[in-house]
């Protein structure tokens, strides 16, 4: 084992942070943490991680619930198709399968999060390669814009011998994640400084990608009836969710006339995706119907930002009594 890999381990075994799925050898239990971090910083994850495993505490568990059940315990993490591949991976298989090629197979487990698993829970020599990863290892021997390719062979090249892969693959990460940061490294705190060629021009490894989302513009329709809000089951990004209704700016009148509204105009919303923002015009009006309670239902984000801001204006309007400007707690943003 080389210098720097001797450096690292030592760095990581002082000052790992705690985590709740840092010392866990269940492979259900660090997939859950897998998928929830791939979109959602460590510090959110941990109540959810919390949560879902509270109710779902096993694959069975988990194979048993429905997919709206899933989909409301999850509420909040936001992502939700990580959910709904996790609840159909469970109906797939009885157990998770040891190997690294055997869990790429299953739904919605790539690369990364399959070596993770592999070698965390069944210390499979694997390399373990995410973000945080990649801006470790470009860093460290100076590589501008390395593929996915050239970096798990490099990553898989480095594998200590006689070491745990999984607490290997770990250490790579924390320290992208608290130290070799993508804008602001802590070089002078980096256990690895003296091994670094790319420390004096960190901020060409690896070489940025600037992309900026394009923005698309919708409108959202809140239709308050005798006793909540009338939701929809959502497809798309948010399938198996529910909300108002949101469609193009352009649709307005219809969906209005389909209803048999005259909506007003509220609110204007704004949500980033992935790789689009939103901005989304909130209307609403009163509604000869039932409606239902918000808070019993699966809603993504979006769409409690929406509820959250037309609500408590249409019961300043008068439309509905103010005590339920903030039903089940719904709140403006």
């Amino acid at each position: 084992m080389e210098a720097w890999q001797k450096a690292l381990l030592a760095w990581y075994r002082q000052n790992a942070r705690p985590l709740p799925w840092r010392k866990e050898k269940d492979p259900y239990r660090i997939l859950v943490s897998e998928v929830l971090l791939q979109q959602t910083r460590v510090a959110q994850a941990i109540p959810y991680y919390h949560r879902f495993l509270a109710r779902f505490p096993t694959l069975k568990a988990l194979r048993e619930a429905s997919l709206e059940e899933v989909l409301r315990v999850w509420q909040g993490a936001g992502y939700y198709r990580r959910a709904e591949r996790l609840h159909r991976l469970s109906r797939e298989v009885e157990a998770l399968p040891p190997s690294f090629a055997a869990l790429q197979e299953l739904p919605g487990l790539g690369p990364y999060t399959a070596a993770a698993v592999a070698s965390v829970a069944f210390g499979e020599r694997v390399a373990a390669v995410d973000g945080n990863v990649r801006r470790v290892l470009s860093r460290l021997f100076a590589l501008e814009n390395p593929s996915p390719r050239e970096l798990f062979s490099l990553a898989q090249g480095l594998l200590p011998e006689g070491e745990d892969p999984g607490e290997w693959n770990q250490a790579l990460m924390e320290l992208g994640a608290v130290v070799c940061l993508p804008r602001k490294p802590l070089c002078p705190a980096c256990p690895l400084a003296a091994f670094c060629r790319g420390r004096e021009a960190w901020a060409r490894y690896p070489r940025p990608r600037r992309r900026e989302a394009p923005e698309e513009g919708l409108a959202a329709l809140v239709l308050l009836g005798r006793r909540g809000v009338y939701l929809e089951r959502l497809a798309g990004r948010f399938r198996g969710l529910y909300g108002v209704p949101l469609f193009p700016e352009g649709e307005l009148e219809a969906r209005a006339q389909a209803f048999g509204v005259a909506p007003r105009y509220l609110a204007e919303v704004r949500h980033a995706l992935t790789h689009r923002r939103l901005r989304v015009r909130v209307y609403g009006a009163p509604w000869d119907g039932e409606g239902e309670d918000p808070q019993a239902k699966p809603l993504p984000k979006l769409m409690e930002k929406i509820l959250g801001e037309a609500l408590p204006l249409l019961a300043h309007a008068g439309v509905v009594p103010l005590p339920h400007a903030e039903p089940h707690g719904i709140k403006p943003r």
